[in-house]
C-alpha cells in the first residue's frame, strides 16, 4: 500500500499547516493527477470529488500557529 501526501504552509511565520494524504486503489489514472502544487486551482476542485469517491482512505488535517510554536515545526 502506498499514500501520497502533501502539505502547504510554512507555520509560525506564514499562519498554519495544511497536510492531505491519500491511497487510492492500485492502478487508477486520471488524467489531471499530478503534483498538487503545479494544478491550478481549477482542477484541484474537479479532482476534489473524483479522489473522495475513488480514494481507499485518505484524510486532510491543519495545524494551527499556536501548535507549531510549541512543538516546534518537525513535531506538530
Amino acid at each position: 500500500v502506498e499514500a501520497g501526501c502533501d502539505e502547504a504552509g510554512r507555520g509560525c511565520l506564514a499562519g498554519p499547516v495544511v497536510a492531505a494524504a491519500v491511497i487510492l486503489p492500485p492502478g487508477f489514472s486520471h488524467p489531471l493527477l499530478n503534483d498538487s502544487k503545479q494544478l491550478p486551482e481549477s482542477a484541484r476542485d474537479q479532482l476534489r470529488p473524483v479522489i473522495e469517491t475513488e480514494a481507499l482512505a485518505w484524510s486532510v488535517a491543519a495545524v494551527g500557529v499556536e501548535e507549531i510554536d510549541r512543538l516546534n515545526i518537525l513535531h506538530a
